[in-house]
């Protein structure tokens, strides 16, 4: 059977539409994960569901244990991960409330574990396209049949947090090229892909960060607009995750291989 994971950011804290529902502890060479994994079925596929902010959102995302997050989804057979994840709009025509499907992201991280090769065995991996083709197409045709507001493409700014952008470093990723801006994307994409993973962002924008005049984000704002995204993004995925082909037509398994010296 074909096991999906779902990582659950801000706001996205349960999968409902699961079956047989089971909660799993699983541990990991590096230390716990943000909570327990829920395991269930819908559409024909296992699904995986992680909320990656842990349980009543406690975790911030400069300490959230990435490396544990992926590592169990993996060592309960995922091979598939589609990742919500609220996000600050950097341009006009990524309003509050679509959805977008990042292509490309720029890493403003700093401190966080990035990698499972620490030593022993050394990993250059390719990143040059980060996200899933296929779980791209999935999820943007299915979107577009139920009438979703969607973005193909766009450039991920992931910032360290939890504090928000000054308007000078919000006016300068849109110099960069930046179009949505968010906090949890780096390392999660990065180790995913180490563990042969497809992975693919479900980005739900919520506000339009501080770079536009007038404008100037806060947690509250963030929230009001989330619970709309948030039922945006389950009819999603009651949709997507039966859609998902049973056999992989990606590259996203063999990557490694080609980075290991």
């Amino acid at each position: 059977m074909v096991v999906v994971g779902v990582i659950g950011g801000s706001g996205v804290y349960s999968v409902d539409m699961l079956s047989g529902v089971r909660q799993e502890k699983v541990f990991t060479p590096f230390g716990a994960p943000s909570s327990l994994l829920t395991v269930g079925e819908f559409g024909g596929r296992r699904v995986v569901f992680l909320p990656r902010h842990g349980v009543g959102h406690s975790v911030p995302p400069h300490m959230i244990n990435y490396r544990a997050n992926v590592w169990a989804l993996r060592e309960l057979g995922v091979e598939r991960v589609l990742a919500p994840s609220a996000v600050g709009s950097l341009r006009d025509e990524f309003r509050p409330g679509e959805l977008v499907l990042p292509d490309q992201f720029i890493d403003r991280t700093w401190g966080r574990p990035g990698t499972f090769y620490d030593g022993g065995r050394v990993a250059h991996i390719s990143m040059a396209d980060p996200f899933c083709p296929e779980l791209m197409d999935v999820v943007y045709d299915v979107a577009v049949g139920l009438g979703l507001p969607i973005h193909r493409g766009g450039t991920y700014v992931c910032i360290q947090g939890p504090r928000f952008s000054t308007r000078a470093e919000s006016k300068m990723f849109r110099m960069w090229g930046g179009d949505i801006i968010g906090m949890t994307l780096v390392p999660e994409v990065n180790l995913a892909r180490e563990a042969g993973m497809c992975y693919l962002t479900i980005a739900m924008v919520t506000d339009y960060d501080c770079w536009k005049e007038g404008w100037r984000v806060t947690a509250e704002e963030v929230v009001r607009t989330m619970a709309s995204n948030v039922e945006k993004v389950q009819k999603l995925l009651a949709k997507v995750i039966p859609s998902i082909p049973e056999k992989r037509g990606c590259r996203c398994g063999e990557y490694i291989n080609e980075a290991l010296l």
